[in-house]
């Protein structure tokens, strides 16, 4: 009986080997990932009892997809099978000034056309405690996102703590239909994360005046853009990832968290990056994983900054980092020397 649920769609990623141009590759370097696969791996490595929940065809990319989820202690299932075909993203990853470039080939995958009645929401929320969604699933279809309310008309039914990572993906939906959309989907949710572009995308919300393509932070509009987000939808906790982007290669990361009551930045860590897809993942982990350690809003999220800083040195989508390397990161370790 899983603690935690994640819905969502994995992917086969298909990246460019090192810093080449889709023009230049003649192969790619394959691993699997997805956003709240990727959630569920961290927290499946932080020693939770995780359920993935999707729909994968029968075949072998889907059995492929399958275990390498398996392979990192998921729980899957409940995972549904059939459909057409497993949705694919190909990365070239950027380096200095020059961005990297996400490609989707993601139309009709199995979870893009999957139904509610795919899935037993009542056995799978039975006993659960929290269930995790990103604004990533209902984008895929209007099917997807059929499937993600009934999953979370099932949740509160059984009273399971929700978080959303709204996850806005402008080559999968307009703003207008992700905000038509989520704005209903928010009654459902505890406890809402995101960036700024999230927030003003997804539920139209502005933090002041942030311009993080410059590198500029402006504290105070987050506290005011997170109070009207808890006033209008009644959010437990408020979260966003904090981005200062210097270069593809170069980035200033820390988070904010609002509880009603308080606001709090973390510290703030300089990277370099190696791998940026699945930052945003293994932050929302670290932070479920925190608050379900019972820590303070604070110590949550410095745990979730430190997993999704480490998350930024590692190849792939997954996150592949131990509580005590987190620990020792949030604690001030940040030094990378050698270990012997």
């Amino acid at each position: 009986m899983a603690q935690i649920v994640t819905l969502g769609e994995i992917m086969l990623r298909l990246s460019t080997p090192g810093n080449q141009r889709f023009v230049q590759a003649d192969s790619f370097d394959v691993c699997y990932g997805g956003g709240e696969a990727n959630v569920a791996v961290s927290l499946a490595g932080f020693g939770y009892d995780v359920s993935y929940v999707t729909k994968l065809p029968k075949n072998e990319i889907g059995d492929s997809a399958l275990m390498a989820l398996r392979r990192e202690g998921v729980d899957c299932s409940k995972i549904a099978r059939g459909g057409e075909r497993l949705g694919i993203y190909y990365l070239e990853t950027g380096a200095s000034v020059r961005p990297s470039k996400v490609v989707y080939d993601r139309a009709h995958s199995a979870i893009a056309e999957a139904k509610p009645e795919d899935f037993d929401f009542d056995a799978i929320f039975e006993g659960a405690k929290w269930f995790h969604f990103t604004g990533i699933t209902p984008a895929i279809s209007d099917s997807a996102a059929e499937v993600t309310k009934a999953a979370l008309i099932a949740a509160k039914k059984h009273g399971v703590t929700v978080s959303c990572d709204l996850n806005y993906r402008k080559k999968l939906w307009s703003s207008e239909k992700a905000k038509a959309v989520m704005t209903d989907l928010m009654q459902y949710v505890d406890v809402c994360i995101g960036n700024e572009e999230d927030a003003q995308k997804v539920l139209g919300f502005v933090p002041g005046n942030t311009d993080v393509t410059k590198g500029s932070l402006e504290l105070a509009g987050y506290e005011a853009m997170f109070r009207q987000m808890q006033e209008q939808f009644g959010f437990r906790y408020v979260v966003s990832s904090l981005r200062e982007s210097i270069s593809a290669s170069d980035n200033n990361w820390s988070a904010a968290i609002w509880n009603g009551r308080e606001f709090y930045h973390s510290k703030t860590y300089k990277l370099h990056i190696v791998d940026r897809v699945g930052g945003g993942d293994s932050f929302a982990a670290g932070l479920i994983c925190g608050l379900m350690d019972g820590k303070t809003g604070p110590e949550a999220l410095e745990f979730a900054v430190a997993a999704s800083a480490l998350k930024h040195t590692i190849p792939g989508d997954f996150n592949h980092v131990t509580r005590a390397e987190v620990d020792a990161l949030a604690g001030g370790d940040g030094s990378g020397r050698v270990q012997r």
